[in-house]
């Protein structure tokens, strides 16, 4: 071979081994389509603590938790959508001291199911926003959540609420978990 056959197989064997994927970036990041989800969703009507007047102040509030499994990585996001309440002011911003949900990964297993991940989504901003005329109904799905995890794994979502002017910090509201994969 002459040296400018060399100089060019060479370059080319260099390109080919700097742009193909190695096998542990195509394993880690599966695509988002070929993920299979199972989902559970339920719903809680939920008072204003911080309000004690004659108008009605019940928040309805569902979460749908969702989990898919990739190999032995499990992946979980929380759906939720609200409807709130139409008496506080439209540009009242002092219906929470705070509002968040916390996004789990379980281990089913026999007794008390460990968390083998979670992670906490702000929502308050979220619940607080109105309409011109008072409406807070929303919606808002987390970002997914991914960890390595045995078989018997699920997604679960608890709703943290800390009501403005109750006194009593923040309180859970458990919804129902995942199915398991």
């Amino acid at each position: 071979m002459n040296t400018t056959t060399e100089t060019l197989l060479a370059a080319a064997a260099a390109l080919a081994v700097a742009t193909a994927p190695t096998a542990a970036a195509a394993a880690a990041a599966p695509a988002a389509a070929t993920l299979s989800y199972r989902c559970s969703t339920s719903t809680q009507t939920i008072d204003d603590a911080g309000y004690s007047g004659p108008a009605p102040d019940n928040w309805d509030i569902k979460i749908q938790v969702c989990v898919a499994r990739s190999g032995s990585t499990v992946h979980t996001y929380a759906d939720i959508t609200w409807d709130g309440p139409a008496f506080y002011a439209a540009k009242d911003a002092t219906i929470f001291d705070g509002a968040k949900v916390r996004l789990q990964i379980m281990k089913s297993r026999q007794g008390t199911d460990p968390v083998v991940v979670e992670r906490e989504f702000e929502i308050k901003d979220r619940l607080e926003k109105a309409t011109s005329g008072g409406d807070r109904d929303g919606h808002y799905r987390t970002p997914a959540i991914s960890h390595l995890a045995g078989s018997g794994a699920y997604g679960n979502a608890v709703l943290y609420l800390d009501w403005h002017k109750d006194g009593r910090g923040y309180r859970g509201h458990d919804y129902k978990g995942s199915p398991t994969v």
